[in-house]
């Protein structure tokens, strides 16, 4: 049997393998969520001296595409940062997932609709949302948040949510005509899969997909605003 003292080290151990990991984590979640708000920083800039310049909004996701698609698609890292911290992986996947779909299946697989007022639309939104958020988060892990960075975390959604989920069904919508005429991304019968897929319905399906979606993720983002800002506390019911 081992003695006392014994347990006593192996608990130290691990206590302090489970404070490595925990600072570990910590800082990779700080660099990730800095590197993040620069990137859409960056975007935010390219897309004003890219209007300044051209006076219109035409062409200005063909300038800001590569950037857009690497920070976009960097972040489905948050799928993986889920099991680091306390956070939903259905809201996470929802969200990550919805985003790639908008930038790498629709806008950059259907070129005639990237000139769309729809697409300027969640652009500026998606660049607002996401500067305030990761800064946000990058100010949490510091344990220093100024309220203003708070404020704007937990009260810009509830314009900024609603109009960019337009701006997407709107390009979704756009999207459509195209993908019917040109029939891209489906399988047709007979072929020797035995299967069929139409991505003209598909999408269709998307579209009703936001409908029960959105009502979701918008009052999880009240309660988390009411929650922060005036510390209510949730309890979930029991069935």
């Amino acid at each position: 049997m081992a003695s006392s003292e014994d347990d006593g080290s192996v608990e130290e151990k691990e206590n302090a393998k489970k404070k490595q990991i925990g600072a570990v984590a910590t800082a990779w979640l700080t660099f990730y969520n800095i590197a993040m708000t620069a990137g859409w920083l960056v975007l935010a800039i390219a897309m004003f001296r890219f209007y300044m310049y051209k006076g219109t909004h035409k062409g200005l996701y063909k300038s800001i595409q590569k950037t857009l698609k690497f920070f976009q698609t960097f972040a489905l890292l948050e799928l993986v940062h889920c099991a680091l911290v306390r956070t939903s992986v259905l809201v996470t996947g929802v969200q990550v997932s919805s985003r790639i779909f908008m930038v790498w299946f629709i806008t950059n697989s259907i070129k005639q609709i990237q000139n769309e007022e729809s697409v300027l639309l969640f652009l500026v939104v998606w660049t607002m949302t996401e500067i305030t958020r990761y800064s946000y988060y990058t100010f949490n892990l510091l344990k220093h948040v100024p309220y203003f960075i708070k404020w704007a975390r937990y009260n810009l959604f509830i314009v900024l949510y609603p109009v960019g989920v337009v701006g997407e069904l709107l390009t979704i919508y756009a999207a459509l005509p195209y993908v019917r005429k040109t029939a891209m991304y489906s399988l047709r019968l007979p072929n020797k899969y035995n299967i069929s897929f139409d991505y003209y319905y598909f999408l269709i399906g998307v579209m009703c997909f936001y409908v029960p979606l959105f009502p979701q993720l918008y009052f999880h983002m009240l309660r988390q605003r009411r929650k922060v800002l005036h510390g209510e506390v949730f309890v979930e019911k029991e069935d």
